[in-house]
């Protein structure tokens, strides 16, 4: 069984490593055995360190000084009783996407890059990231894996590609030409008909593992996000972050504000901050999230000692493993838009004249939204962000009539084609 998997993620400087280092720590003093893992972040914190970084300048500056322990990259080290942390990063010849480039040569018929000249690509350390995730969630050492992750807009990248890579795959190989495989021999020797060589399936088939098994765990129903927000601007960061999320279906289950001052302060600057502070919260509790504190403690946390007294209200809930729930349903004409899913059923909505595809994008403005029907696929622009999205069967038959955002989700209509769309007979 996989483990429990918590993704700690939010704008820079707001305090992502500490509000995941807090967590980590309050875990396993609670007797969860927990696996910390982080990017190797540099001191500027914006994002992961390419490899080849000096393995203390993280320590000096990051996670080493707030859990008072040594993190050396490369592999888990034991920090306390139940609590182990891995700071991992690209490898060369291994998280570089150099099993890609040997596909596509394959494919086009070029010789392929020797591993000697290959160094860091773009890419690399998102891949890392995927890496990590895959092997360690797996690992029946640990009940709970947290991470500490990127800048949102990082990790939205990251955890897109298993879905990307998938699709992309899926155009360079169909499944009828993986198909043609088992006539590989035949096919060779009739006509001179041009096949893909034999190494190119077996490259494709380790990468379609590979993505596979970071897909699962990406899209598990026990993966979910706590969002990290800097208290003076909590309420403009997650109108920013929650559609962003919703729409690459990730389960956004807390609200983490971190440095929030005491009330009650007598001096009237502090005190004015702290009522300031206290709106925002309130503001956020609206949201229908759990909104959890991490106090300011007059200084810079230092050690699991501070990290256990930031992290008491950090308890991570347990959800049942497993495939999350398809977030967008499709209903017939008529239906309630907050009805049942009848995603992927031969209902008989054609008849009254429409379907409509709902996507739940709590905060998303029509402003930033654009749409486009490509074949049997639908591409959705959220401001930066884009997903290419298979229709369900259901719409394919269909054409798109419009679209509209109410009620905190995206809904798209879509209308019977009538060349495509099968006729019932009528008995009598």
């Amino acid at each position: 069984m996989n483990a429990r998997t918590v993704l700690v993620t939010g704008d820079g400087g707001a305090g992502r490593t500490t509000a995941a280092a807090a967590t980590a720590v309050r875990s396993a003093r609670r007797g969860t055995r927990t696996l910390l893992l982080t990017g190797d972040h540099g001191p500027d914190d914006h994002g992961f360190r390419l490899h080849g970084t000096d393995p203390g300048a993280a320590d000096a500056h990051g996670l080493g000084s707030l859990l008072g322990h040594t993190v050396p990259a490369g592999r888990p080290v034991e920090v306390e009783p139940g609590l182990a942390v891995h700071r991992f990063g690209p490898r060369p010849g291994a998280d570089d996407p150099a099993a890609l480039t040997h596909f596509a040569a394959e494919l086009l018929g070029t010789r392929p890059l020797d591993p000697e000249e290959f160094t860091a690509l773009p890419g690399a350390a998102e891949t890392a990231l995927l890496r990590a995730l895959r092997e360690h969630v797996a690992d029946p050492r640990w009940d709970l894996v947290v991470v500490d992750c990127p800048p949102l807009p990082v990790t939205l990248t990251a955890l897109a590609l298993p879905e990307r890579l998938h699709r992309h795959l899926d155009r360079l190989l169909p499944a009828e030409r993986r198909a043609a495989r088992a006539l590989h021999p035949l096919l060779a020797a009739v006509a001179g008909a041009p096949v893909p060589p034999e190494r190119l399936y077996e490259v494709a088939g380790r990468v379609r593992a590979a993505v596979a098994a970071a897909r699962t765990v990406v899209e598990d129903n026990a993966t979910t996000v706590h969002l990290v927000l800097p208290p003076q601007r909590a309420a403009q960061a997650l109108r920013r972050a929650r559609p962003a999320l919703a729409l690459f279906g990730h389960r956004l289950e807390a609200l983490l504000v971190n440095q929030v001052l005491p009330t009650g302060s007598g001096d009237p600057w502090l005190a004015a901050l702290s009522a300031r502070q206290r709106d925002g919260i309130e503001a956020l509790r609206t949201a229908g999230l759990p909104v959890r504190e991490l106090p300011h403690l007059g200084r810079e946390p230092a050690g699991r000692d501070d990290l256990a007294a930031l992290g008491a209200g950090l308890a991570v809930a347990p959800r049942p493993p497993g495939p999350a729930a398809e977030p967008w349903t499709v209903l017939p004409s008529g239906a309630d838009a907050h009805g049942a899913d009848a995603h992927g059923a031969d209902v008989h909505g054609a008849e009254e004249g429409q379907f409509t595809w709902r996507l739940p994008l709590p905060g998303a403005e029509r402003s930033d939204l654009h749409l486009v029907r490509r074949d049997d696929e639908l591409v959705v622009d959220l401001g930066p962000y884009r997903r290419i999205l298979p229709l369900p069967a259901v719409l394919r038959r269909c054409t798109a009539a419009g679209a509209s955002v109410r009620d905190g989700a995206l809904l798209v209509r879509f209308t019977p084609d009538p060349g495509l769309w099968p006729r019932r007979r009528t008995v009598g």
